[in-house]
């Protein structure tokens, strides 16, 4: 087979440990491979980088396992063209398997240009996407505790949950502070309430006394990394159902250079919002998605159900439609699918969302739509006769 990389190195990443195997050019236009072990340390990677560049290596190949490639990609990044493969793509014939024999396997599959390259964020971007992850995870942790605290709350007798929309809004906290402290004095406690939970009270003044948490600087860091990406989230935050958080778990995700995607279809299949594609002796057995980015599929999902309650639009005439035939779920997944589309050529174009419309099927074929409704009234035992007004 044709050689593409002449230098070029693979890596297996267990734990501990990178197995690397580097291929330079031969006698008799065979490769002669050296093979080394190195740690995962800084200093072991740095090493790693010099020994590649000693030997005039030009490509590095790795498996996306878990997340031990990361600290691999961030110390080798710029200094040699690093590919990331899926690790389905690059599976061996089964018998024995070493670490040893994984990266020189990798490496010959590089040195020939057989492995195709999974999308790796710049650096600012990965660090975007982290944040944007961190705070989904805290948002998830904080409503579990919530429900850990209100069934607290409910065992104690205590019907807080009743009567304060937020137990853990200012008044809450402090009434949760004071049963901690050890008050049981009703009256007292009451008394902590503030803002609607006082009718009587002035309720203007006490709603505009706040304070700067920590989770506040944390939100503004996460607003100061998507500045730079404010044109891409505000035109993102157009779409029904896509609020600004989900613009931003968008921009996170895939960023907002759409050239690296050929075409939209590219883009839908690498986040694993289209449909499966198995088949076998001329026979379609499963149209089943795949799992793709957890992440990004959970954002779109969520603004496909939001988009469902919007009045007037495409997205929720188009949800509304394949729900009734084919339930919800896969209405949602459709949806999504159809937002990330609507995303990828709003970014690619940088033009706004301009909404079709709900009745857009309807207009889109007038005469299928006229038959379906005649096939329904004579159904019921009418004789129709359409006439098109002039």
């Amino acid at each position: 087979m044709e050689v593409v990389h002449a230098r070029c190195c693979g890596l297996d990443v267990p734990k501990d440990t990178v197995v690397a195997c580097l291929l330079t050019p031969g006698s008799g236009g065979r490769p002669t491979a050296e093979v080394r072990t190195f740690g995962t340390l800084t200093d072991e990677l740095l090493a790693l980088g010099d020994w590649l560049a000693e030997a005039g290596c030009t490509h590095v190949a790795m498996e996306s396992t878990g997340v031990y490639w990361k600290p691999i990609w961030n110390v080798l990044e710029g200094q040699v063209a690093l590919l990331l493969a899926n690790a389905q793509h690059i599976k061996r014939v089964p018998g024995r398997k070493t670490d040893v024999q994984d990266a020189e396997w990798i490496a010959d599959l590089l040195r020939h240009g057989l492995l195709t390259a999974s999308f790796v964020p710049d650096r600012a971007q990965r660090e975007l996407r982290e944040l944007t992850r961190y705070r989904l995870a805290l948002v998830r942790e904080r409503s579990r505790e919530v429900q850990r605290v209100q069934k607290t709350l409910e065992g104690a007798n205590i019907k807080l949950g009743s009567v304060a929309t937020d137990i853990m809004g200012k008044s809450g906290r402090e009434i949760l502070a004071g049963l901690a402290a050890g008050r049981a004095d009703a009256a007292a406690l009451a008394d902590l309430a503030q803002g609607q939970l006082r009718k009587k009270l002035p309720e203007l003044e006490r709603a505009l006394v706040g304070r700067f948490g920590a989770h506040q600087r944390f939100l503004v860091e996460i607003a100061e990394r998507v500045r730079p990406c404010e044109d891409a989230v505000t035109r993102l935050d157009g779409i029904p159902g896509v609020g600004r958080t989900t613009a931003e778990v968008r921009v996170a995700e895939i960023g907002t250079d759409m050239t690296r995607f050929p075409t939209d279809a590219h883009l839908a299949s690498w986040a694993a919002l289209c449909p499966g594609h198995h088949e076998s002796a001329g026979k379609r057995t499963s149209g089943k998605t795949r799992k793709g980015n957890r992440a990004l599929r959970t954002a779109l999902v969520e603004a496909a159900k939001a988009a469902r309650r919007t009045r007037g639009t495409y997205l929720g005439a188009q949800y509304q439609r394949l729900a009734a035939r084919r339930g919800p779920n896969t209405a949602a997944i459709a949806v999504a699918h159809s937002i990330l589309i609507i995303a990828y050529h709003l970014l690619k174009d940088r033009g706004t969302y301009d909404d079709l419309g709900a009745d857009f099927f309807d207009r889109r074929d007038q005469d299928a739509l006229e038959r379906r409704l005649v096939r329904r009234l004579e159904a019921l035992g009418n004789k129709v006769t359409v006439e098109k007004v002039a």
